[in-house]
């Protein structure tokens, strides 16, 4: 147990410095987004950190979700490509879970004109009304709903009142169908699996093009309920 938590204090450190690194070196933070965005970069990064790669892949997965500007889905579908299916939405559900739970710390901590000037005045217009909400169900549905921004949204829901633990599960929850699609999608892809793959995508669609389609309905209709 004490080398669990020590473990997690050690990749916390590592977040922080990492988010701190992007946010001030310009030149880090074109290093990551190269990193998020040529996979054949990541898992050369990856292959070279041997057995740590699941850790290395922890921390990539967490500092997605904190420096919010970076694409993500690519790294899920990579987790499961690399580790496999199940071990893949693990490592991403763990990372994106501490990247989730950072970024409302930090909402918290640093409140609402900061993470207004942060998301742009677009943004928070648009989605201010999570600022009110504190509703677990509301915010179970926000992190379900595919196309909505929810990085961004960790930090929005740091400003609100829900409190920390119900947004830590409802927040793992909602993201786990989507990380579990893309660490399968992966997997299936490394076995040569085409046809098994080509299915999957094609339930995923069937389920997901009305959801994305209708986001803006749905923010909308969310707003209403908060």
């Amino acid at each position: 147990q004490n080398r669990l938590i020590m473990l997690f204090i050690a990749l916390a450190a590592i977040l922080v410095l990492g988010a701190w690194l992007a946010w001030s070196e310009p030149a880090v933070y074109r290093w990551l987004f190269r990193l998020y965005t040529d996979h054949e970069f990541m898992r050369e990064i990856l292959q070279r950190w041997g057995v740590l790669a699941p850790l290395v892949f922890i921390v990539i997965q967490a500092l997605q979700v904190i420096i919010a500007p970076i694409p993500g889905d690519v790294t899920g579908v990579l987790g499961g490509f690399a580790f496999g299916q199940w071990l893949g939405f693990l490592y991403s559900t763990i990372g994106l879970t501490m990247g989730s739970l950072f970024a409302f710390w930090l909402g918290r901590r640093l409140g609402a004109p900061f993470i207004r000037r942060v998301t742009g005045p677009d943004v928070w217009k648009r989605l201010d009304f999570v600022v009110e909400a504190e509703g677990a169900i509301l915010c179970f549905i926000i992190f379900l709903v595919p196309g909505l921004p929810k990085d961004t949204l960790c930090y929005l829901f740091g400003v609100s009142p829900i409190p920390f633990w119900v947004f830590a599960l409802v927040s793992t929850l909602g993201r786990m169908p989507g990380t579990w699609v893309l660490s399968a999608g992966g997997a299936k892809a490394a076995a040569a699996q085409y046809v098994q793959l080509l299915l999957l995508v094609a339930v995923v669609a069937a389920l997901i093009v009305p959801l994305y389609y209708y986001r803006s309905r749905i923010v909308l209709w969310l707003r209403r309920r908060a």
